[in-house]
């Protein structure tokens, strides 16, 4: 590949509006993404509503129309393919970085040259594992990412986790006529759950519509069923499919590869934070992977900003930071 004078590692929201600051500034980056564009939101299930209101989701001064109020993943995807296409920005998809001068793609590794390097990789690449033993969490009806409630229909299905991706689901396959259970560590739901989910799980496992097993741990996943431990003692719980949604982590061990400092226990890179350049010169980060594990604190709505930082003038940067803080992310997003 011939040399860039930035190369921005992640084709979402972030990465697309580090790249729209780049341009506007006489900069022409590249945008890789080891998936599609807008990746993380194409894994979203089908159909689904952002809680946020569409200006917090645009960028570039790209206005989003959507139909409703809110808009739809759909939606979300038309309109950052629209402003990819618009802004004319440079997008090569399914090239994944593997460290600071190499890429793969589907014809092999390719070694590549830059003068920035931004790493807009989000973390939705990467989910939690539950860490069960006899690598039952690798069986094919095994799904960390929520798909398609349709798909369920008169299944035994186990959710996993407490929080609102589980809570949604586990309700979707209720309504798809799945026999739901949903499994959750903790003894209650919480505080977090969007207030109309919270209520509506709550009532259909008092109705026995869906099986709930708080305070529970898996400690065995097979072909055929999900094995916990609880309150009561251990149990078996019939499973043709398996929803372990527990959340995602960012890829740490590309920060490694590059030689990105980053505190252990908090998954944060060092950085500067005027200009979000980490300790390796040249090296830079935005949106969610500044935030280490802690993903709830950067989003969209102000991790847009974040190529001002990295591209402007000292000006830009300070306006950048007021917008940052002036942005809280809305309940239940």
């Amino acid at each position: 590949m011939p040399h860039e004078a930035a190369i921005i590692a992640g084709a979402g929201p972030i990465g697309l509006a580090c790249a729209i600051s780049a341009k506007r500034r006489g900069i022409d980056p590249l945008v890789i993404d080891a998936g599609a564009l807008a990746n993380s939101i194409v894994r979203y299930p089908i159909g689904m509503t952002f809680f946020t209101t569409p200006e917090r989701l645009e960028i570039g001064g790209h206005p989003l129309v959507c139909a409703g109020a809110k808009a739809t993943r759909e939606e979300a995807l038309k309109y950052y393919r629209g402003v990819a296409r618009t802004e004319n920005i440079r997008v090569q998809t399914f090239t994944k970085l593997v460290n600071a001068h190499e890429v793969e793609t589907r014809f092999g590794r390719e070694s590549v040259t830059w003068d920035r390097l931004v790493l807009a990789t989000g973390y939705f690449d990467h989910p939690n594992h539950l860490g069960v033993p006899g690598g039952g969490e690798e069986l094919p009806h095994v799904r960390h990412y929520f798909d398609e409630a349709h798909l369920s229909y008169g299944r035994d299905v186990v959710v996993i986790g407490g929080k609102n991706s589980a809570v949604e689901a586990a309700l979707q396959l209720f309504r798809a006529g799945a026999r739901t259970t949903i499994i959750y560590r903790g003894k209650e739901w919480p505080k977090s759950v969007k207030y109309w989910l919270r209520p509506d799980l709550e009532n259909r496992i008092k109705a026995g519509e869906i099986a709930a097993r708080m305070a529970s741990k898996v400690i065995e996943i097979t072909p055929r069923w999900v094995r916990i431990r609880g309150p009561k003692g251990e149990e078996q719980i019939a499973a043709d499919r398996v929803y372990p949604l527990i959340g995602f982590h960012p890829d740490l061990e590309l920060f490694k590869r590059i030689g990105v400092s980053f505190d252990a226990e908090s998954g944060r890179p060092a950085v500067d934070p005027e200009t979000l350049q980490t300790s390796v010169p040249g090296v830079y980060v935005a949106g969610s992977v500044t935030a280490g594990y802690k993903i709830s604190e950067i989003f969209i709505e102000n991790g847009r900003f974040d190529g001002d930082k990295i591209f402007g003038t000292a000006a830009e940067r300070e306006r950048a930071r007021e917008l940052y803080q002036g942005i809280r992310r809305e309940t239940g997003e």
